[in-house]
């Protein structure tokens, strides 16, 4: 019942953002636009903007060509439509990029200002078409704003809207931002469809950020990006709310589809369903993450204070990534402003998550986990199917001594090769970045479980394509566990270690071994 609301509830926001926008269409050519590569026309394509808004609405035509410009500002009631080989091009000169002040909407990512080639604030009834292109031509651009590091530091984004409501972004292709490509910030009422992305020239560069919206629909497109594919965020104090995301491709160097890791505003009502997770086909180029493969398939995560509730994932075909699945509750607690209180620790509730096929996928095993003072609760897996490379050997165990001081949110020095020989040499690492880079490969091949209220895994299998010394299963802290139809690579061994496990109904067909 609740993903057939949130499916009604999207399919009005559909309908309200997809309204044809009416009025006359304005060629930037008639306001002195040229596709000489010499020309910057950022002056004619907002006069037509301001023309179009100010006549009540139209459609502003980019024709075929390539035209650089620096921020483009879409306003009330205006549809920018880039033709059939049509190219937006960003402009290589920062100045023709002013920083824009923080929105009136204060978010952790304003620190630096905001720039952008295409920018909205507090606009209703816009769009942008295609089939043309937008590159922003991101490559080695470096950050404008001392002192600001990451991905706050004033580098243009492609698209950004910020507190926009009946937005509707299709059939464009968004290529090479100097950081996240589209972001979408505090909107309402917006559909991303038929777009697609590629976005592997720069740090940070996340192929679509949904940053504290409500009723978004993210649908039938493509995404290969460097950094985070589909990305979920609450960077303020609105939540992420009624998002559905449908039949989408996405690859990604780190992860594909993830909720966090900001979580101030929280995420509820998500569903996420038939979507593939593969391997970029551009892997065996130079990237700027190291991992080529991907990091993750599909993470949730609350660090930042913020509940997650009700979230629903259907029907996903995962291959080759590092992790199939990562769930985390932690209490990194940063404030999304300066002024804002730190926030508490957060909540993890009431997640579905069903059909999944993963397969060739890396030896960090899958994972769900909170910690010791806050369990994630209420979370069910259901028709899953998880088959790991394997290969290691067995006693080949990794140490404290071995990681000290090595760097793990970029995913090197990840010693692929070894394993830790028990749960009690997992940290707990509550305040650190979120990633299963911090544990490397656990003590465990098919799925974590540590610090649950109640867990469900019903009709799953967990295999190993070649042998695997460790054990299957393993669940720590779990107050209610029902493993039911369960089925393992080696059956003779351990199929579960459990510790601390006080209710639970285990697959007779699952040798258990407890713990103490």
């Amino acid at each position: 019942m609740k993903r057939r609301w949130i499916l009604i509830l999207c399919l009005v926001c559909c309908l309200g953002a997809n309204a044809q926008i009416k009025g006359y269409d304005y060629n930037i050519l008639t306001y002195g636009a040229s596709a000489d590569s010499l020309q910057i026309n950022t002056q004619a394509i907002n006069q037509a903007i301001e023309s179009a808004s100010q006549n009540g609405g139209g459609r502003v035509v980019i024709p075929a060509g390539t035209f650089r410009t620096g921020t483009i500002f879409l306003k009330d009631n205006v549809e920018l439509h880039l033709s059939n080989g049509a190219r937006l091009e960003a402009s290589d000169n920062y100045a023709d990029f002013p920083l824009i002040p923080p929105a009136s909407y204060r978010s952790l990512k304003d620190a630096g200002g905001w720039t952008s080639i295409i920018y909205a604030e507090g606009a209703h009834n816009i769009r942008i078409t295609g089939p043309g292109t937008i590159d922003g031509k991101g490559k080695g651009k470096k950050g404008r704003v001392s002192g600001v590091a990451g991905d706050c530091n004033g580098r243009p984004r492609n698209i950004l809207f910020i507190s926009c409501r009946n937005v509707t972004v299709s059939d464009i292709t968004m290529l090479n931002s100097a950081i996240w490509n589209q972001h979408y910030l505090n909107c309402e009422d917006v559909l991303v469809t038929n777009t697609h992305v590629f976005n592997h020239g720069n740090g940070n560069n996340d192929g679509i950020d949904i940053d504290g919206c409500r009723r978004f629909v993210l649908s039938n497109s493509v995404i290969d990006s460097d950094d985070d594919g589909i990305v979920l965020k609450s960077t303020g104090e609105a939540p992420c709310e009624n998002i559905l995301i449908h039949n989408c491709v996405v690859s990604s160097f780190a992860n594909a589809i993830k909720c966090g890791t900001e979580s101030t505003g929280g995420f509820k009502n998500i569903s996420i369903t038939d979507c593939i997770v593969t391997p970029s086909r551009f892997a065996g180029q130079r990237t700027i993450k190291s991992t080529p493969t991907g990091i993750t398939a599909l993470s949730l995560e609350i660090v930042d204070g913020g509940v997650m509730d009700g979230v629903s994932i259907h029907n996903i075909l995962i291959q080759g990534t590092a992790c199939p699945l990562y769930v985390r509750l932690g209490n990194r607690g940063r404030k999304h402003i300066e002024s804002a209180p730190t926030p508490p620790v957060g909540q993890m509730r009431n997640i579905n998550i069903s059909n999944i096929t993963a397969y060739g996928t890396g030896n960090f095993c899958s994972s769900i986990s909170g910690i010791p003072q806050q369990k994630i609760e209420n979370i069910y897996l259901n028709n899953i199917r998880l088959v790991n490379k394997g290969g290691l050997t067995e006693g080949n165990f990794l140490t404290r001594e071995l990681i000290e001081g090595v760097r793990h949110d970029m995913a090197k020095n990840m010693f692929p090769d070894k394993y830790w020989a028990s749960f009690r040499d997992v940290i707990e690492d509550e305040k650190g970045y979120p990633q299963p880079t911090v544990w490397r490969n656990l003590p465990s091949y098919g799925l974590f479980m540590r610090n649950v209220e109640k867990v469900e895994v019903n009709n799953c299998s967990f295999i190993s394509e070649s042998p695997d010394p460790r054990t299957p299963l393993v669940a720590v802290n779990v107050n209610e566990l029902l493993l039911n139809g369960i089925t393992v690579g080696d059956a003779e061994k351990a199929g579960v270690i459990l510790h601390n496990v006080p209710v639970k109904l285990v697959d007779s067909r699952l040798n258990v071994r407890v713990e103490e």
